[in-house]
């Protein structure tokens, strides 16, 4: 690859979808001979009527808006399109420019102010300072939220840890989807690490430079999700005069997460299977329609068979999530994946904590083996968070080990087996060989030294 085509694809153009707004067709076709090699989409309209059939069928990243024209001013619409709900950030061209201008520009939400004439270079810097300008506030805005619903200090990973056959199938399932739009439903007890897989399939997918946003269900109440996951006009919700854009349209050209999704009201049920059907939204108060371009993930530790024959989910959402699903494993089923969860928990607490470090011994590492962790990955935490805090690792609080008395030696536990074997396959010694993975030279000499 060239240095070029590594500066081309770090663009932020060349993603990017371009509206172009001007009613002189010379200047149309400056812009777009200009944009057209360097974005991802240009399209060009002579007015404002043009320029609204533009967005009610297509998202823009960037507007680019002449002033004066015939009809309506630029300034003028763009003010209607705000408070009707339009987000698309939006550059301001003009060939008359006063302090005034500026100052209505910034009231009517211009991203940005080029006078008239200007050069290729000119306009295409305000491009990326725009298209920048808006992925950090949206970044920003993703960030708080996540560190309200998180809380300091944790951090959200993005891989899947573990050697085991349980995980193993796991990755190889996301992997196989990984490229795909297709929905995805991850399933699994509490704390076994489902938000997790999610962020692995993002991560893993072509949509990885995009944003991963993930909804706690039930964290937002039932009146309000509407609100959070569409965004809404100006003034179309009681205390908040400006508008806002919505969590599905920050998630454009990522992943959107719905945690627990059982836990949604019957209303936004009823929204996300229009939204899954036609890929649109109308952010509230609006009469415009938002084009998305986002990957659907969601996850249920409950039954949703269940919630449906109960009436507390809508089947036909079930139908249209449910096209595959992706069991996560208990701990208890991932062999020695708990001593590496462990370990890394260790590290991870102990420099964040700012304490000692300890040491998995022998003995911790057996009752941590033996342990059959029905919290899950979050149980496993917590233990080694409360471990590092007292110094010690609290072993009583785990399963005790057995007695003495109740365990069986290894000799006679072969014995039983083999005899087990033996008699289900009606004296066949190959074959009880074969089952218990060992070889025929060693059940002959066993049998032998039993007299058999």
């Amino acid at each position: 690859m060239t240095q070029a085509d590594l500066a081309r694809l770090t663009d932020p153009l060349a993603q990017a979808s371009i509206l172009i707004v001007d009613d002189e067709p010379g200047m149309r076709n400056f812009l777009v001979k200009t944009l057209r090699p360097l974005c991802q989409r240009v399209d060009e309209a002579e007015n404002t009527e043009a320029a609204r059939a533009c967005l009610d069928a297509q998202q823009y990243d960037v507007m680019i808006l002449d002033n004066i024209m015939p009809g309506q001013k630029g300034l003028d619409w763009l003010a209607e399109q705000r408070s009707a709900g339009g987000f698309t950030d939006t550059i301001l061209i003009t060939a008359y420019a006063d302090l005034q201008t500026a100052i209505d520009a910034l009231r009517a939400g211009a991203s940005d102010f080029v006078l008239k004439p200007f050069r290729s270079n000119q306009i295409l810097n305000a491009l990326r300072r725009c298209i920048e300008t808006a992925r950090l506030k949206r970044e920003n805005m993703l960030l708080r939220r996540e560190l309200e619903t998180v809380g300091l200090g944790r951090r959200r990973r993005r891989e899947l840890i573990g050697e085991s056959a349980a995980i193993g199938r796991v990755r190889d399932l996301l992997g196989r989807v990984q490229g795909l739009m297709t929905p995805v439903l991850i399933t699994g007890a509490s704390g076994t690490g489902k938000e997790v897989a999610a962020r692995h399939l993002h991560a893993h997918s072509p949509r990885a430079d995009g944003p991963f946003v993930p909804v706690q269900c039930g964290a937002i109440p039932a009146d309000m999700i509407e609100y959070e996951l569409f965004g809404h006009a100006p003034g179309a919700v009681p205390g908040a005069p400006a508008g806002r854009e919505g969590l599905l349209a920050s998630a454009q050209g990522g992943t959107v997460f719905f945690d627990e999704i059982s836990e949604l009201s019957p209303n936004a049920q009823t929204a996300l299977l229009r939204v899954l059907e036609d890929g649109r939204i109308r952010p509230l108060g609006t009469e415009r329609l938002v084009q998305l371009d986002v990957r659907f993930a969601m996850s249920s530790s409950r039954s949703l068979t269940d919630a449906v024959a109960q009436g507390r989910f809508r089947e036909d959402l079930l139908f249209r999530i449910n096209v595959v699903e992706i069991e996560m494993p208990p701990l208890c089923e991932r062999d020695t994946d708990v001593l590496e969860l462990a370990e890394l928990f260790l590290g991870e607490l102990a420099a964040q904590m700012q304490l000692p470090p300890l040491e998995l011994t022998a003995p911790v590492k057996s009752a941590l083996l033996r342990h059959g962790w029905p919290g899950n990955i979050r149980e496993l935490r917590n233990f080694i968070e409360r471990s590092l805090i007292f110094g010690s690792f609290p072993l009583d609080t785990l399963a005790p080990a057995p007695p003495p008395s109740g365990i069986t030696p290894l000799e006679e536990v072969e014995r039983r087996e083999i005899l087990q074997a033996l008699e289900a396959l009606g004296g066949n010694r190959s074959e009880a060989a074969r089952q218990l993975g060992v070889s025929r030279k060693t059940i002959d000499r066993k049998c032998a030294a039993w007299g058999l």
